[in-house]
């Protein structure tokens, strides 16, 4: 598992003030979850972030991101957005700014319990 250090401790700061936030290792990097919903992941140079259906549909036709697949499931929730793309301040709160609005809305994951 390989992510950014530079790029996870911008997200770090960028969720500080957040009441709780645990990181977790999944999606082969570094996820963080906020209010136990995961909000934004770390993998490489490049960042996930749940932003929500619709959301996700009008930042795709900007061309600022990709889709998120998992197999053959299209996650429409999530897009990657490569971390060399929003290294200005303005572009990365943007994308920070949509998945922390989205959290408020979406669900948290079931607790998978012991088999």
């Amino acid at each position: 598992m390989a992510y950014d250090e530079q790029l996870t401790n911008r997200v770090r700061e960028a969720l500080s003030e957040q009441s709780k936030v645990d990181e977790i290792k999944m999606f082969q990097g570094l996820c963080f979850m906020v209010d136990d919903k995961m909000c934004v992941c770390v993998r490489d140079t490049g960042l996930l972030f749940r932003i929500g259906q619709n959301q996700a549909a009008v930042e795709l036709e900007k061309g600022d991101c990709r889709q998120m697949i998992n197999g053959s499931r299209v996650m429409k929730d999530y897009v990657w957005v490569d971390g060399n793309d929003i290294s200005a301040n303005k572009k990365f709160s943007h994308w920070m700014e949509l998945a922390l609005e989205f959290n408020k809305l979406a669900k948290a994951s079931k607790k998978r319990g012991n088999k």
